[in-house]
Order: structure tokens, then sequence, then C-alpha cells
């Protein structure tokens, strides 16, 4: 297995696909640092030699990737809480963000469902 950004990369695949296994890396992305490495795309991983790798290593360098895209969207969102706009309440409370509607749906950001009894009637 190739390790490229500290992720191990599968070698049966194509360099276009086994690319996307970095986090912030998409398909058009990788289609970006092959072409900057000079790396055919279709070419699978197992078939790219030392100097392949260390170019394709050198052109994921440029990016904001992995770790360091993850602790960054993680103060994005932190900072949207701190300030209190919408969006940061929304975080804040665990609802979705865009616009959804939350009486129906949502159960992803909402959680399992929490059964609440209805009252009883009084009887006389």
């Amino acid at each position: 297995m190739a390790r490229i950004a500290g992720v191990d990369i599968p070698k049966q695949k194509r360099g276009v696909i086994a690319l996307t296994y970095i986090f912030g890396v998409g398909k058009s992305r990788a289609k970006e640092i092959l072409d900057q490495a000079k790396v055919d795309l279709d070419k699978k991983v197992n078939d790219w030699s030392d100097d392949d790798i260390s170019n394709i290593r050198a052109a994921v360098a440029t990016y904001t990737i992995e770790g360091e895209l993850r602790s960054e969207t993680q103060l994005n969102i932190k900072r949207l809480m701190d300030i209190g706009c919408y969006r940061g309440i929304r975080h804040r409370a665990g609802l979705p963000l865009r616009g959804q509607r939350t009486k129906n749906n949502s159960r992803t950001r909402k959680g399992k469902r929490k059964t609440v009894a209805n009252k009883k009637k009084a009887t006389k």
C-alpha cells in the first residue's frame, strides 16, 4: 500500500479513485493532483513508480487535507457557536442548519426518538 498524507491508499484501485480515500480529496481534486504530478489518470496504484508517488505527495502537500482540514472545519463551527449566530445556535441544539423542516424528518441531526407519553384524562 502506498501511504500518502498519513492514509493508506488501496493498491488495486485506479489512481483517481484511490486518492479520494484522503479526507478533503474528491474526484476533481484527485484529477488535479495527478495532472500536477504528471501521472496517468487510469494508472493503478500498484503500477506507480517511486518517482510518481513522491510527485503525488508533493502535489497533495499544496492542499489543506486530513487533520488540518478537520480541525479548520471544527474551528469554523466553534466560531459560529461562539458568536451566537443562527447557524451556531442550530449547531449547539443539534438541529439542521440549512432551512430543512424538523417536524417529520431530520432524524440524523436530532438523534433517536425520545417518546413523550400523553397526559391521562382525569376520571370523575
